[in-house]
């Protein structure tokens, strides 16, 4: 009424505004609402969508999880045949958990499959402690002593050694000079025969009418063996002191030597000499420094069904195990106890003051009636400095000379002997375990003239 009465233009004006305004808050709402529908329906259509997709894979998935399940109760079944099959051994296989079967591994997940083919696996029986177990090596019967020698001189006969061949070159040359004469001694000394043995070869030779002014190759020849054999020494007592007469049982012999020159191989080798001769035989592994080498010496003792005495760890004290070898060979009666030991550097005191304990260790359980020294025929002069070291420290009664075959040094032969007062008793002569012998001068001498 007033608004009649004062203005009527303003209150249309007004009442036009309020109308626009509130179409403007409907149309908003409207719109809102709209777009909260359109937001719903798209949330349900998604939902639809992945309803639809995995209703489409879930049975890939039930197929694949089958399919594992069976793959895993296969492993199952065929670990159980395995166990079955492995009972002779007397071991049993570990069984499946309880409460677990094939069909409650059909319904598990990836994981339980897992978990499943592990424990198959684990079902599977190992194999009994004996199965793994090396095979004892067949015992061996080694060759006779007489055939050795007649097998190993005919193998000396054809190495490749030139020291006598060179001497005999020189000597069957007719009248011969003061040149031809020092290239004689020359050859002696590169044969390591050593200087003095040399020259008392040389005068000798010189004042044989058999050599001076002739060349009859025969005549040399046998002058020159003579002569050789008179160096060697034909008559020298070369046995083994354990197969003299009235030899003490056990016998003890002890091996000496550096490293590299074949001593526990010639313990082993030696070993057999014995066994072929009827004799029984142990061995003592008292070479406690050198990894493996008890383990050596077992090899060659089993293949001649010789018991070997050994430490159960590596570095335990030489001189114990050399004690307790002596003992076991005390209480067994044998008829040798080869005794390996350490053959580190000749020159270190330690080493020296070592193997003097062995000895008497062993003395008190045993007599020690031979320490045999190995020696490589190839070291030459090297291995007389080598000798000499021993023979102070230990005292050696006998020389072994390995690796004779094929040498340019056989002249050791002869000034070992003449340095040490000591002869060479066996000699070695090639690979096999059977190429060691007792040193025959005379088929030495044969073999290098030959």
């Amino acid at each position: 009424m007033m608004c009649a009465e004062s203005n009527t233009k303003a209150c249309v004006d007004l009442a036009g505004m309020d109308t626009n305004t509130l179409l403007a808050i409907v149309g908003v709402i409207v719109v809102a609402v709209v777009l909260i529908a359109l937001s719903i329906w798209l949330s349900k259509s998604r939902k639809r969508d992945l309803d639809r997709a995995m209703g489409q894979q879930a049975p890939d998935d039930k197929r694949t999880r089958d399919a594992k399940a069976a793959a895993d109760a296969r492993l199952a079944a065929e670990a159980e045949a395995e166990a079955a099959a492995s009972a002779q051994s007397g071991r049993e296989p570990a069984s499946r958990a309880p409460g677990v079967d094939d069909g409650s591994a059909a319904s598990a997940g990836a994981a339980a499959s897992e978990v499943t083919a592990e424990s198959a696996t684990a079902t599977q029986p190992k194999p009994a402690a004996h199965a793994s177990a090396p095979v004892a090596p067949k015992t061996e019967s080694p060759e006779s002593i007489g055939s050795r020698l007649t097998r190993l001189k005919a193998k000396l006969a054809k190495s490749d050694n030139p020291f006598g061949k060179a001497l005999f070159n020189i000597l069957t040359k007719d009248n011969l000079s003061e040149s031809d004469w020092e290239d004689v001694e020359d050859t002696l000394l590169l044969a390591d025969v050593g200087a003095d043995a040399s020259a008392q070869l040389v005068d000798d030779l010189r004042t044989d009418a058999r050599v001076n002014g002739r060349s009859d190759p025969e005549e040399v020849r046998a002058t020159l063996k003579e002569k050789l054999l008179d160096l060697v020494g034909r008559d020298t007592d070369r046995r083994l002191n354990a197969e003299k007469p009235g030899a003490d049982k056990p016998s003890v012999i002890i091996m000496v030597g550096v490293n590299g020159t074949g001593k526990t191989t010639t313990a082993g080798k030696l070993a057999r000499l014995f066994v072929a001769e009827g004799k029984n035989v142990v061995l003592g592994a008292a070479d406690t420094f050198r990894a493996a080498a008890a383990d050596q010496l077992e090899t060659w003792g089993a293949r001649v069904n010789v018991p070997v005495v050994r430490s159960d760890k590596d570095g335990a004290d030489p001189a114990s195990v050399a004690f307790e070898a002596a003992g076991k060979a005390k209480e067994s009666q044998a008829d040798v106890l080869i005794i390996d030991t350490a053959g580190r550097l000749q020159n270190k005191a330690n080493l020296m003051d070592e193997l003097g304990k062995i000895r008497r260790v062993t003395e008190k359980q045993l007599p020690v009636a031979e320490v045999l020294l190995v020696l490589d025929a190839t070291t030459g002069q090297n291995g007389m400095a080598q000798a000499k070291v021993f023979a102070e420290a230990i005292g050696i009664t006998g020389v072994v000379l390995s690796k004779l075959d094929g040498s340019a040094k056989g002249g050791i032969v002869i000034s070992v002997q003449k340095e040490l007062g000591v002869p060479v008793k066996l000699v070695g002569l090639g690979e096999g375990p059977d190429d060691l012998a007792p040193f025959d001068p005379e088929g030495f001498v044969d073999g290098i003239l030959a």
